[in-house]
């Protein structure tokens, strides 16, 4: 049966909401205050026909990705000093061809030193790998003193294959938080993570918003395999009932 949306849709801080029933060579659009169309990246993105806010959800095959434009993004480019976000993914994790970390949504280019916030599972670092990801950046580059950015929250659990989970992540401007299934996947250091300072501005030339993959090493990679059944996006850090709330509504 399709959950009532309307926790997400009436929250005062939402962005945007994809709930992913178009099917392949159409835009997903979003619902909320205003409308944004999640383009197709190289490839017709499949249907899923198995959804969690109706009955499909879109099949993200490896290669397979979808982006909006710098230009168009408006309210989705958080970033500054003060700033807040949250990220909140309905998804179905499948088995991957290699052991690359993988991107689920956010404004992220490596490429271009361009990092702002994004969600991942199996990043990789801090002898982690599986768990979700919270990565945040007020640098756009690489940390200092290392090759890459290593600021993120990381949980402690892993994410297992053909189940659905709801993965978010939360930043309030000191710190990120990370989430599994509407809990807080508490890890000392970890999850939360310290890291003032706000988010990164990209500017005009800044990165897109992708879901599914990112820019780095000069190519569209770090691909999420899997179904996305739904996708939010707040310009405010959750709390942890908010989140619950979701997981459970």
């Amino acid at each position: 049966m399709k959950k009532n949306t309307d926790i997400i849709t009436k929250h005062p801080n939402l962005v945007s909401f994809w709930d992913f029933q178009e099917g392949p060579g159409q835009a997903r659009m979003s619902k909320g205050k205003e409308p944004y169309a999640l383009l197709e990246g190289s490839e017709s993105v499949e249907r899923d026909d198995e959804g969690i806010f109706g009955p499909y959800s879109a099949l993200l095959e490896e290669g397979k990705w979808f982006r909006i434009p710098r230009q168009e993004l408006s309210k989705l480019n958080i970033h500054g000093e003060n700033a807040q976000v949250t990220v909140v993914a309905w998804v179905k994790r499948r088995k991957k061809s290699n052991k690359e970390c993988e991107f689920v949504a956010g404004i992220w280019n490596e490429t271009n030193k361009k990092r702002q916030y994004g969600l991942f599972v199996n990043l990789s670092i801090w002898e982690s790998g599986q768990q979700v990801c919270g990565h945040v950046s007020s640098l756009g580059g690489p940390t200092p003193g290392y090759r890459w950015c290593m600021d993120s929250s990381i949980g402690n659990t892993e994410i297992p294959l053909e189940e659905w989970h709801l993965i978010a992540f939360t930043y309030d401007g000191e710190y990120v938080r990370s989430y599994l299934n509407g809990k807080l996947d508490e890890r000392p250091v970890r999850n939360p993570y310290h890291y003032p300072g706000g988010l990164f501005d990209g500017g005009a030339d800044g990165a897109d918003f992708t879901v599914g993959a990112v820019n780095r090493s000069n190519e569209i990679g770090n691909f999420f395999v899997g179904s996305i059944g739904g996708l939010a996006i707040y310009n405010h850090a959750l709390t942890d009932e908010e989140i619950y709330n979701l997981a459970y509504m």
